[in-house]
């Protein structure tokens, strides 16, 4: 349909996408954007934007959160961004729930991961935690939610707090448990074509189709909902 993934290095036709690690689900589902096709790096939307700071090669930045995008926008690192799709949090246990977890007032005493404030993620969940009053401690931060993601499949965390997509990427090696006032604290999926774009005509086509309607479904059907 839009775009895919490859894991070969840039080449002349190709754009470079630096997706926050959460957009990684997109990679494998959507046709090619063009001819070329783009390389896809993933990370914490944080650190996209220092690799960006530091001179790394990009056409395209996708944070998960508006928050990063603002700092790129006040550094002068891209241009036009635009919100193309919005997340949620959820709690995910281990398959089986080992840790014996119900609900977030069942954390004490356990193994329980969270990203670190930095980065989207992590920030959202602080937001949570401070308006709802919940008093937890956090066994480890995480510097995207991939990580923490993996130690929850892992067994090696007994919960973790994940974007509802990873929750559904991960499928039955894990059981979701809601957290309260999550939807009170959504982030926003933002997509924006960087400065030193190669191609900015190709880079600006590929933001458009990630708002598109045709891309409207792909979102849903990874847990995101489409921004309006």
């Amino acid at each position: 349909m839009l775009f895919a993934g490859c894991t070969a290095g840039p080449g002349a036709d190709s754009l470079t996408v630096l997706g926050a690690s959460s957009t990684r689900l997109l990679r494998e589902d959507f046709g090619e954007l063009g001819d070329g096709g783009f390389v896809f790096i993933d990370a914490g939307s944080s650190t996209l934007v220092q690799q960006l700071a530091d001179g790394s090669p990009g056409d395209v930045l996708i944070t998960a959160d508006r928050a990063n995008m603002d700092r790129a926008v006040a550094e002068g690192l891209v241009e036009d961004p635009r919100a193309v799709a919005v997340n949620s949090l959820v709690m995910v246990v281990p398959a089986g729930n080992p840790g014996e977890i119900t609900s977030v007032d069942d954390l004490a005493g356990r193994t329980f991961i969270l990203c670190d404030p930095r980065v989207p993620c992590g920030a959202a969940s602080q937001e949570i935690i401070e308006d709802t009053g919940l008093r937890v401690e956090p066994s480890s931060l995480e510097h995207q939610v991939a990580d923490v993601l993996g130690k929850v499949v892992s067994g090696e965390a007994d919960a973790g707090w994940v974007y509802r997509t990873d929750a559904l990427s991960a499928g039955e090696a894990v059981e979701v448990i809601e957290i309260p006032d999550s939807d009170q604290h959504i982030t926003e999926v933002m997509a924006a074509v960087s400065t030193s774009a190669v191609d900015k005509q190709a880079a600006a086509e590929f933001v458009d189709a990630l708002a598109s309607e045709e891309m409207a479904g792909s979102w849903t059907r990874f847990g995101w909902t489409p921004a309006s």
